[in-house]
């Protein structure tokens, strides 16, 4: 009862989404911000694709490649990458993110070090690889395996979590297209990321938003391979939808 009444503080509830009906977040925002978002030159993501265009051209260091000579001057072989991601990585057995793959080139075809996914220069590289996949759908692997993954991702997806006893589908199922503190509830569909988030005056990834979801009902941090999971069960969640990366969110 303290977990419905806490509900009826925090959202209003709008007119019902069919079941059947997914759509992106910027369906959900104000013209102003869908304006934002479609016209690249006020999109505050391109900061970051100018920055990332730069250091695809680039070589990292002296005697090392420049992605674009693996890849093609213009990422004509990057089309498409970021839609099948998070791919299947056969070696570690698991899910691997688009942030994941770039890090992992980045070591071993470059002789790189080791950097944290949300480092600017990491969400430069992503936001301009993301970009080569706009407009095209959302293809997460098929095999059984990643599967497996996406099954344990959508349990938690229903698991209720935290000190306000809310599961991700109490807000982005049950209540799409409501309110939640004044803002629209979207239907979480992954097909942004990196996003530029106005309430971060940055560009994120994926992992970010979902440790701000357990921050936000009060839970403890999801463990590294749950965090996994929940990315493999969203991508599969959204399967075949658009990518708007790099996209703008309120």
């Amino acid at each position: 009862m303290r977990r419905l009444a806490l509900l009826g503080l925090l959202c209003a509830l709008a007119a019902p989404l069919a079941a059947q009906q997914r759509l992106r977040g910027d369906h959900f925002m104000g013209p102003a911000l869908q304006a934002m978002q479609a016209d690249d030159a006020q999109n505050p993501a391109f900061l970051w694709v100018t920055q990332g265009r730069a250091l695809y051209a680039q070589p990292p260091a002296p005697g090392q490649p420049a992605c674009a000579q693996c890849h093609g001057a213009d990422a004509a072989g990057l089309r498409g990458a970021a839609a099948r991601h998070p791919a299947w990585d056969a070696t570690r057995q698991r899910p691997q993110p688009l942030a994941a793959r770039i890090e992992q080139c980045r070591q071993q075809r470059q002789a790189q070090p080791a950097r944290d996914e949300e480092h600017d220069e990491a969400l430069a590289l992503q936001a301009y690889v993301a970009l080569q996949s706009r407009g095209q759908p959302l293809r997460p692997p098929e095999g059984d395996a990643f599967k497996a993954w996406a099954q344990r991702g959508a349990a938690l997806y229903q698991q209720r979590r935290g000190q306000l006893d809310l599961a991700c589908a109490d807000c982005h199922d049950a209540r799409a297209g409501g309110l939640l503190g004044g803002s629209l509830i979207p239907q979480a569909h992954p097909t942004g990321y990196p996003q530029y988030r106005l309430q971060w005056q940055a560009l994120g990834g994926l992992a970010r938003r979902l440790r701000n979801c357990s921050s936000g009902v009060r839970a403890a941090p999801l463990e590294a391979d749950d965090m996994l999971a929940l990315q493999a069960w969203l991508t599969q969640r959204a399967a075949g939808m658009p990518m708007d990366a790099p996209a703008v969110r309120p």
